[in-house]
């Protein structure tokens, strides 16, 4: 299913914002053990944002997820995310959350 051009950048968004943080996550987590620094990381935050934003179906999503799934461990959606179902129910999820956010006062 290719994403309609006028939902592909709040799709992107919400997609990068949530593996950036599960990115930095697992960054912190395991910098020690493997012996990263700060420019590995540098290098993985410009890999992944190339990654999601050349997205244009839920199955480049589900193909990036996949790739990315390691750092999905631990995460309540860690066993869903391997089906097409299952990237397409993580976006929705994503962007519910996004709007939740955006309705809440200041």
């Amino acid at each position: 299913m290719e994403i309609n051009k006028t939902n592909k950048q709040a799709i992107h968004n919400v997609l990068y914002t949530d593996l950036q943080r599960l990115l930095f996550r697992n960054y912190n987590q395991r910098k020690e053990e493997f012996n990263m620094n700060d420019d590995d990381y540098d290098n993985a935050m410009s890999q992944l944002h190339r990654d999601v934003y050349n997205c244009n179906s839920i199955k480049d999503i589900n193909d990036l997820l996949l790739s990315y799934i390691d750092l999905f461990k631990g995460e309540k959606i860690y066993n869903h995310v391997f089906t097409l179902d299952g990237t397409m129910n993580y976006v929705f999820s994503l962007l519910i959350e996004h709007c939740k956010l955006m309705s809440e006062p200041v």
